[in-house]
């Protein structure tokens, strides 16, 4: 039987539809995956089957099918588990056939069946919104960080016998099953009054480096410090954010996007309100800084996207990981070109850097 299931994938800090074909046919006992697979979402068809025997489900010996459409995109992770794993229940006629339509599923699979997180949660969420899809199943970790988008259901899961008694169960009973994660965007925005962390009214003097650090911050502008060590120039540079504008809701939603692509976001965390602060060591690569290696992922410059980068040391780095930030300042985007595609990230931040000169005149 033949069954399609809605997941989804990631390009950059944007999301796209993935849809899972399962065919569970009559045949030689063997399980296919095909359409553009990395290693480890190849490797889902030992995790799937392992988990969903072990969770009590018995799989005939059939030949298995699994295309992720479209196949002409490369995937990447291992989010596709849960999808793979009730598309084949689904095909199995272990529940309803119109009990998962317009649902979207997203987790990682355990061998005991349990739903483990996920990066990009977010960004995949918006773009089943923006798609018209009801609902989405999500591991219980990303729930929170799923439900900030509006116009969309998000539900939890922490194991995926939850999910099949969902979806054998009648409407009534859902809720108690899997009840709804909820998260209102504009009270998590009003929630961050306090602001907690480096402030400057610890800095004591220094009057002339304060004064350019606010005008600086004022105008988003970039700033140069320089003095002989034990000036202030980290102390100051490590509380600019704390005196940068509060970050909108889109804002919030962008810099959260790219902390979920990274996998940088905190078990049960629903959305970062405060401006990121990211201070690389001078020895930092420059696949590092800017974002790459072999799978692209977010750099240093992404993530402290909306915030402020901060080099220490700045003579220190080297000129090759300096002239990569050149295209980032102008753009305020980096783009990274592999064989297999081209990814964009966004790099709009406040570049801070601090040096020492040989004098022993402090900044007044």
């Amino acid at each position: 039987m033949f069954s399609t299931i809605y997941s989804g994938a990631l390009c950059g800090v944007r999301a796209y539809l993935v849809s899972v074909e399962v065919d569970i046919a009559k045949g030689l006992p063997s399980f296919s995956m095909v359409g553009s697979l990395s290693c480890e979402t190849r490797e889902s068809r030992e995790r799937v089957c392992v988990a969903l025997k072990n969770a009590g489900f018995a799989l005939p010996p059939n030949r298995v099918t699994v295309n992720l459409s479209p196949a002409d995109r490369r995937k990447e992770g291992t989010a596709f588990d849960l999808a793979i794993g009730i598309g084949m229940l689904a095909s199995l006629s272990l529940f309803p056939p119109d009990a998962a339509q317009d649902t979207l599923f997203l987790g990682e699979l355990g061998l005991n069946g349990e739903v483990k997180q996920v990066r990009g949660v977010l960004p995949i969420v918006r773009e089943a919104a923006a798609r018209g899809i009801r609902q989405c199943i999500v591991p219980i970790q990303n729930a929170g960080e799923g439900a900030v988008i509006p116009g969309i259901i998000v539900r939890g899961a922490s194991h995926v016998c939850q999910v099949v008694e969902f979806l054998r169960a009648e409407k009534e009973r859902r809720e108690a099953i899997l009840p709804l994660c909820r998260q209102d965007l504009q009270s998590l925005l009003d929630g961050e009054t306090e602001r907690n962390g480096p402030d400057f009214e610890q800095v004591i003097g220094q009057e002339s480096a304060r004064r350019a650090a606010e005008i600086a911050a004022a105008g988003f502008h970039n700033l140069l410090m320089t003095g002989p060590p034990g000036a202030g120039k980290s102390m100051i540079a490590k509380r600019i954010p704390g005196i940068l504008p509060r970050l909108t809701a889109e804002e919030c939603l962008e810099v959260t996007s790219v902390a979920s692509v990274a996998g940088l976001t905190g078990e049960g965390a629903a959305l970062v309100t405060k401006r990121p602060f990211q201070s690389p060591h001078h020895t930092i690569p420059q696949a590092a800084l800017v974002g790459g290696s072999s799978v692209p992922r977010p750099g240093v410059i992404s993530l402290a996207h909306r915030g402020v980068l901060f080099l220490d040391e700045l003579p220190e780095f080297r000129r090759e990981v300096l002239d990569s930030l050149r295209q980032p300042l102008e753009e305020r985007r980096v783009t990274i070109s592999r064989v297999s595609g081209s990814v964009t990230y966004p790099s709009d931040f406040m570049l801070v850097c601090a040096m020492n000169i040989a004098t022993t005149k402090l900044i007044q």
